[in-house]
């Protein structure tokens, strides 16, 4: 029952990265997004992986942590190309 729990936490934190990168993308700005946040946030995900890898409890949540920790990098990388761009816009007005 506990991975079953896990494996819905994961999920439901796992299905608004998918609309931040949208987002991210769309807005073409990192107005609004916070870097520590998303440093903490995949520090997070870092951690929940290498825990299940030294405990040896690799189960099929193992692979919402990956695809978030993966979400979440592509988020990350996003808001420093939107950083460049809010620079760029600041620069030509």
């Amino acid at each position: 029952m506990s991975q079953f729990l896990e494996a819905v936490m994961v999920v439901l934190f796992g299905i608004s990265w998918p609309l931040n990168i949208m987002k991210s993308l769309k807005s073409r700005t990192a107005k609004g997004k916070s870097l520590p946040f998303l440093i903490f946030i995949w520090v997070g995900y870092i951690a929940g992986i290498v825990s299940k890898l030294v405990s040896g409890n690799i189960t099929y949540v193992f692979v919402f942590y990956v695809l978030n920790l993966i979400m979440v990098s592509i988020d990350f990388c996003l808001y420093f190309r939107n950083v460049k761009l809010d620079k760029e816009r600041e620069a030509n007005q």
